[in-house]
Formats: structure tokens, sequence, C-alpha cells
């Protein structure tokens, strides 16, 4: 059974930087797609980045282009999300996902969420 396991949340002023982590312990996948989706109080759950194994491409949501990154460490099975520039419209719960075929909304494991804050 895959457990991913996430870090790197919390509180910070808009312009600030956060760095989630994100690490799948118990994962076999020789190839896969990981990354980021998000879920704003009474908004619905959408999908903010994405990085595949095979070849590093990668996917971002418009609203987050040029300040946020994602990186991925294939030894460890883990991916990164560096983010900078935050607005407030970037406070939501932080999820991340991992599925052997591509980035999609039903990935196949989740991590239990870490929040992200962003004050004016």
């Amino acid at each position: 059974q895959v457990q991913l396991v996430e870090s790197g949340g919390g509180s910070v002023q808009s312009g600030g930087s956060l760095r989630l982590s994100c690490v799948a312990y118990g994962s076999t996948l020789a190839y896969y797609a990981i990354g980021w989706f998000r879920q704003a109080p009474g908004k619905e759950r959408e999908r903010v980045s994405c990085i595949h194994s095979i070849d590093n491409s990668t996917y971002y949501a418009d609203s987050v282009k040029g300040r946020f990154t994602i990186s991925i460490d294939n030894a460890r099975i883990a991916a990164y999300l560096q983010m900078n520039d935050l607005k407030a419209e970037d406070t939501a719960v932080y999820y991340c996902a991992i599925d052997p075929s591509f980035c999609r909304e039903g990935m196949d494991y989740w991590s239990k969420g870490t929040l992200v804050t962003v004050s004016q």
C-alpha cells in the first residue's frame, strides 16, 4: 500500500514563499505521475501542478504559472512544490497525489492534505 507523506504547509504573508514536499512510501511504481491538487473553502478541488517520472514533463494551472515550480526525486519517489509570490487566493488545503499513468483528478493515491494560508 502506497502512503504519501506531505509536509511544508503553513501560514505566510502575501508575497511570501513555501515549499511543499511529498514522499511516497511503499511504492513500487517504475513510472508515475505525481503532483498537487488544492481545495479552497467552498470551491471544487483543482489540479495545481504535476510532473511525470518518464520525461519530467510538467503541468501548471494558469493561476500558478511563473510562481510555482515542481520538481521530482525519482530515487526517493518524491516531489517538491516551490511556491513563490503567494497570494491570498492560494489559500487552500493542498493534496499530494501519485498515479502510475498520468496526472488526473482520479489519481490512485492521495495524501491527507496540508493547509496553506496566505494572509494579506
